[in-house]
């Protein structure tokens, strides 16, 4: 079995795949300092609860945007399951081409969305994923990675909001019944859910016309996406466990 292990701003994200199909998904969060041994008595405990032992995993795959934490999470993979992690970095071979300015500065967690939206639905497309930042890839037509845009995520921006303003409370973020709202919960869940849908569908229509791409797919990942996916035309699929694809799709490019 193969451990895809997706290292982000809020969670870490684990997918178990037996062959190419996803046997059960796993999370915590990535805010927590923990020590190796923190680390791989929860990935045990977490993957034991669910009936997979460590023993059950030959190859572990890891992308990471949080370069704090890998070294007491490399260790925990070595020590608690004998396996020395892939990690997605520069020289790795995902079948991609970056032909941005600096490829270098590519978050590998972009590049993971990317091979695994080129690979299973073909170019040209956007990758959007709906995470801590809100981020648009453009992929050309033969795999060429050319662009990028980074936004403020959904949640990042609410927690500026009440955070940020004393009058405000903590919400759950979700679409209200109107846009109109007439109390201060609703008018700020209106505020961010909307936004978010305009920011979307502009930002997705400028890329588009400048790119110059025809019949572009917009693929589309994230928690909170599926909020924004299921209220506008703009996005025409979504994937969220796109990432964990990803990264099972580079295992097997580097096993080759």
């Amino acid at each position: 079995m193969l451990l895809a292990v997706d290292v982000g701003n809020t969670n870490v994200t684990m997918g178990a795949f037996d062959g190419d199909e996803l046997k059960g998904t796993f999370r915590m969060t990535s805010k927590r300092i923990r020590t190796s041994d923190e680390y791989g008595l929860t990935l045990c405990g977490i993957l034991e609860h669910r009936g997979i032992m460590p023993s059950d995993f030959d190859a572990v795959i890891v992308a990471s945007v949080v370069p704090d934490i890998m070294h007491s999470l490399g260790s925990a993979i070595v020590k608690y399951f004998n396996i020395k992690p892939i990690v997605v970095s520069s020289g790795i071979k995902t079948g991609l081409k970056i032909v941005t300015e600096n490829p270098k500065q590519i978050g590998p967690d972009r590049i993971v969305d990317a091979v695994a939206a080129y690979e299973l639905y073909g170019g040209p497309l956007i990758v959007v994923d709906f995470g801590t930042a809100t981020t648009y890839d453009l992929v050309g037509e033969n795999g060429t990675f050319e662009a990028g845009v980074t936004a403020p995520g959904l949640e990042t921006s609410a927690r500026s909001l009440w955070n940020e303003a004393a009058m405000l409370p903590a919400i759950e973020i979700q679409k209200p019944a109107s846009i109109l709202g007439r109390e201060t919960i609703s008018s700020m869940q209106a505020g961010l859910v909307y936004g978010a849908i305009g920011q979307t569908e502009y930002i997705i229509k400028e890329m588009r016309r400048e790119s110059g791409y025809e019949n572009l797919k917009v693929v589309a990942t994230g928690g909170l996406g599926r909020i924004i996916a299921q209220e506008t035309d703009a996005i025409d699929i979504y994937s969220p466990k796109l990432t964990l694809e990803g990264l099972r799709i580079i295992y097997y490019k580097n096993k080759r």
